[in-house]
């Protein structure tokens, strides 16, 4: 471990850790978008629709587990840079259980809260029943995919970015298998997708859980390690808070979004739906170098490798802005025929491809704020980190939103994300240069 953490070629140090994350990504992000395939092929709008509106759940049990999987990766990171693996053990025990707990109660009460939440999601006299066949599946399970992220993370502190890879594509695999078997041949719609993907999660969760006990020298999931000091405990919420922020804006923004355009008619609600959910692959592809870098820049950070360190993130910033210049100019170039694979409706080609073309636009934007925003976490810059977390899909995002649709209307509304993502990029820069400053 300490031969690729501390004196391998950085080209090969990053490659080895990311690449398996960003295989993990893009599994995790065809759960969602094969969801909407199979859903499309019903060639029922509302239903699409429907299913659209759940997304932020998926980002709100991620959130949970961002907590406690990221918050945790990246003490664990820092204190195997000081070689202290006992205290690891403990943090690492202390992060999968609690996670499981905080899911459990978050699933219950939204359970509860089913009316309120749906409809603040969105949803309206149409789309509300198939929203809420998905809704209610989903939270008996939610536990599981906030548990999935938990020891995934972890494992990667280890070098073990290929055991999580494993276990995010066989749960990929088993969904993929399940949701036209469910959704189309059973006629389950949007409760066969919320199945499936809770079975794939169950069998992400199973395969990782016994790699960590197999594999594993220093995480665990021992319940007689789980106790933890105050200050310890502080450690993991300090960054992993604003970690989970993050995820919860991007649920905050979906809802904006949905909320804003659903005047406009469920064609565009069901456009937006698609839009984001292709250029995920993009996205996707982005965090998993940004999260597979991150376990290499805490590691340095905690050995006090300042050298190196600022080289992992330079070469972390040309990695991430080379791969979104190529990949989005291309994916706007085919954006009609993306959008029409899942849905053959003219108007939702139209608007969805208008849509997606714009959040393109951004992407190298975005891949700087993820460089960014994992540095301030891997290197314990709470207020740093927070500001990230709550500006992107948050501050920026309402502020742009909300002039964007009062002085150019449905135009300011969809082109809201890309002003966001220039400014948050803007500051992401200013903060990390006033840190390394600081360091020198």
């Amino acid at each position: 471990m300490e031969d690729l953490f501390e004196r391998a070629p950085i080209k090969t140090a990053y490659f080895t850790l990311a690449m398996p994350v960003v295989l993990s990504m893009l599994a995790s992000m065809i759960y969602n978008v094969a969801d909407t395939f199979f859903v499309s092929m019903t060639q029922n709008t509302a239903l699409v629709a429907g299913v659209s509106l759940c997304t932020p759940l998926f980002n709100l049990m991620i959130a949970l587990g961002d907590i406690f999987g990221l918050g945790g990766s990246a003490y664990v990171s820092r204190l195997l840079g000081r070689r202290n693996h006992e205290l690891g053990r403990h943090v690492s025990s202390y992060c999968f259980y609690t996670g499981i707990f905080s899911s459990l109660i978050v699933a219950s009460l939204m359970l509860i809260f089913e009316h309120p939440i749906l409809t603040a999601l969105g949803a309206t006299t149409a789309t509300y029943p198939y929203a809420a066949q998905f809704y209610r599946v989903f939270n008996i399970g939610a536990a599981l995919v906030t548990i999935s992220i938990i020891p995934g993370n972890l494992m990667r502190t280890e070098g073990r970015a290929t055991e999580n890879m494993i276990g995010m594509i066989a749960g990929l695999a088993l969904n993929i298998i399940l949701d036209p078997l469910f959704i189309l041949v059973f006629g389950w719609g949007a409760a066969g997708a919320a199945f499936a993907n809770l079975l794939g999660y169950a069998l992400t969760d199973i395969i990782l859980i016994q790699y960590i006990r197999q594999r594993c020298k220093v995480i665990n999931v021992n319940w007689h390690e789980v106790s933890l000091a105050k200050k310890d405990v502080w450690q993991i919420l300090v960054i992993g808070l604003p970690a989970s922020i993050t995820n919860l804006m991007i649920s905050y923004q979906t809802a904006v979004f949905n909320n804003y355009l659903a005047h406009y008619g469920a064609d565009r609600v069901a456009a937006l739906g698609i839009a984001t959910k292709v250029s995920q692959i993009v996205n996707s592809v982005m965090v998993g170098f940004a999260f597979g870098a991150q376990p290499l820049i805490g590691y340095n950070y905690g050995a006090q490798n300042h050298q190196r360190l600022q080289k992992i993130i330079r070469f972390d910033i040309l990695v991430e802005v080379v791969w979104a210049l190529i990949v989005a100019a291309l994916m706007i170039l085919i954006a009609p025929w993306l959008v029409s694979l899942f849905l053959n409706n003219p108007a939702v080609i139209h608007y969805g491809t208008q849509i997606l073309q714009i959040l393109l636009i951004t992407t190298p934007f975005g891949g700087a704020i993820l460089v960014y925003t994992t540095v301030f976490q891997s290197t314990a810059q709470a207020f740093n980190a927070l500001a990230m977390s709550i500006s992107r899909q948050g501050v920026l995002f309402t502020i742009a939103i909300v002039l964007g649709n009062l002085w150019f209307g449905y135009y300011g509304i969809i082109w809201a994300q890309a002003v966001a993502d220039v400014l948050t990029a803007i500051m992401g820069w200013a903060l990390y240069r006033h840190q390394v400053r600081q360091v020198k």
